[in-house]
């Protein structure tokens, strides 16, 4: 069974509300030794998030000349520079996602958007935990014997091999190998598939024997 963000999230929050101060979000950032962290309103719901790299450009460009602050491309930047609460520094919308979504899910979201961690809200936008990158990455936590069991369950739950027994599961540091002859050139494709997406498996090598190809005796009437 795959895991979901609330299996592997922290309810345990550092969030700043839309009205801390620059030099509180800067403490907070030092203090609790993390790179970001969500911003919520008055009702706890998650706003948008702060960075490090929100307050670094008024570090890095607080003491431009107003004509280079007007040329500056993006108003998101010059918000930056001149922004001193969380509500005018954040980004937004914050890129966050439900308790119930697969982990596989939270990864593809943290990769596809370039962030470390992402806010865990419920459906009415409330905070209610966060899931980092290390989250993750713990389903390869797994003990291999664990990986071994779930594979080969999964390999006869999915209806993949007619006669139990014919392919082999060997899991090493997570690698999944296996080896055997399925009934059909079909099953060996569909074996490899189903493993490679499980959860906990690192890589899979296939040592698996095709079966010949049918072989038709040609028609005497032709």
């Amino acid at each position: 069974m795959s895991s979901t963000v609330r299996d592997v999230m922290s309810t345990h929050v550092i969030a700043a509300h839309a009205s801390a101060t620059y030099k509180e979000l800067a403490a907070m950032l030092r203090y609790q030794r993390v790179s970001a962290f969500p911003v919520v309103d008055e009702e706890n719901k998650v706003i948008g998030v702060v960075s490090e790299t929100d307050l670094l450009a008024k570090e890095a460009l607080g003491g431009t000349v107003p004509e280079t602050l007007r040329s500056l491309p993006h108003q998101r930047e010059r918000s930056r520079v001149s922004g001193i609460t969380a509500a005018e520094l954040m980004t937004r919308p914050p890129v966050t996602i439900g308790p119930d979504a697969a982990v596989t899910h939270a990864a593809r979201l943290m990769y596809n958007k370039r962030v470390k961690r992402l806010p865990v809200v419920d459906d009415d936008g409330t905070l209610i935990g966060i899931v980092a990158r290390s989250d993750v990455l713990s389903v390869y936590s797994k003990p291999d014997e664990q990986v071994r069991e779930e594979v080969t369950a999964e390999l006869s739950r999915g209806g993949f091999l007619a006669s139990p027994g014919t392919v082999s599961v060997i899991v090493k540091d997570g690698i999944v190998t296996l080896a055997g002859r399925p009934e059909t050139t079909e099953a060996v494709h569909d074996i490899v598939a189903a493993v490679r997406h499980m959860e906990g498996v690192v890589a899979v090598r296939d040592r698996l024997s095709y079966p010949p190809a049918p072989h038709y005796a040609p028609n005497p009437l032709f």
